[in-house]
């Protein structure tokens, strides 16, 4: 499987996903500043991956001997949304104070160590999830949520992968997820490049396809779970998850442990990354609307718990109500 990430001697190496469909381009990131850019211009994106890609950027201020309280202040304003991001940040600033600052290899080992566990709880999660799988599934998914989202083989795509891998035979709809194209661009050739069968869709074309029963089961992931079970996710996971309720067709999450935030009640708690309205005016460049149009564009909306069926975790599969089994999780990232 293709990494998305890899550590090389003296710099972190990435896949570029601004420049996919059309080119695997792979870029040497080589400070704490080019880290930081690469997440903010989701070079670098999905919450797993943006934790790892955190540690790594700490490790390499350090490395570099810069400061590693700035570094980590400089990658904590890159993206609101994702807690992976901040429980690496806070694990790696943990090993930097108990080395009082003498240790640069032990923050590299730790990011190593994000990086091998999230590998691992991929790979749980996928074991876990492929159980809900039938053989010839027809699955609905949105935004990406595989290999390029993660350092493992993905979590909602981990259990299609997963899935693949018992010889179950799944087809899989993937919704464009406009503004950005993530489905279209990245989880189209993720799937592809994978063999496995896929069908792009238009965004509003999921109710359609819901009601004519053409899809077994929808499977996100997410960015951030309340304690409650309330789950972000890229803007658009919201009305799937009402269709999905609608015509009675299981809605899933798939996440990591990392993913959790049991410290916020509820989804009303979660702070929702509002971008650029240049990313809804323009499609890949070209401007689709005219020139000083206002645009409300938020990366990320709610799902109710009330609207998911079970949540998938590297411990197990959840179900509803969420607050005591989310309790009893034991937080990964936490150490």
């Amino acid at each position: 499987m293709i990494k998305s990430i890899e550590w090389c001697g003296d710099h972190v190496r990435i896949i570029d996903q601004t420049c996919l469909p059309s080119q695997l381009v792979y870029r040497e990131i080589r400070s704490t500043e080019e880290m930081a850019e690469a997440i903010r211009s989701l070079r670098i994106r999905g919450a797993p991956l943006i934790g790892v890609s955190a540690a790594y950027g700490v490790a390499l201020a350090d490395r570099n001997g810069e400061s590693v309280e700035k570094a980590i202040h400089l990658l904590s304003s890159t993206r609101p949304t994702a807690v992976n991001l901040f429980k690496s940040l806070e694990r790696m600033g943990r090993v930097w104070s108990e080395g009082k600052g003498s240790q640069p290899s032990r923050l590299l080992e730790e990011a190593f160590a994000i990086q091998r566990e999230d590998e691992d709880l991929c790979q749980k999660i996928g074991e876990f999830g492929e159980t809900l799988l039938k053989n010839r599934a027809t699955v609905l998914t949105h935004c990406n949520t595989g290999f390029l989202a993660t350092a493992g083989w993905g979590t909602a795509l981990g259990v299609i992968y997963a899935a693949r891998s018992k010889g179950k035979e799944v087809k899989v709809y993937v919704s464009e997820t406009r503004p950005l194209l993530q489905g279209s661009r990245l989880t189209a050739w993720e799937l592809k490049e994978s063999g496995i069968s896929v069908i792009l869709l238009s965004d509003g074309s999921a109710g359609a396809l819901l009601k004519k029963g053409e899809v077994d089961l929808v499977i996100v992931g997410a960015d951030r779970i309340a304690r409650n079970g309330d789950t972000a996710n890229k803007v658009g996971t919201y009305p799937l998850s009402l269709l999905a309720r609608e015509h009675r067709v299981p809605f899933y999450v798939a996440a990591p442990s990392t993913t959790f935030d049991p410290t916020l009640k509820s989804g009303d708690e979660i702070p929702i990354e509002e971008r650029s309205g240049e990313e809804i005016g323009e499609i890949l460049g070209k401007r689709v609307a005219p020139p000083g149009v206002e645009a409300y564009n938020p990366a990320f909306d709610i799902t109710p718990a009330r609207n998911i069926t079970a949540i998938i975790t590297d411990q197990g599969i959840l179900h509803p109500p969420y607050e005591k089994p989310i309790s009893n999780l034991q937080m990964t990232n936490s150490k």
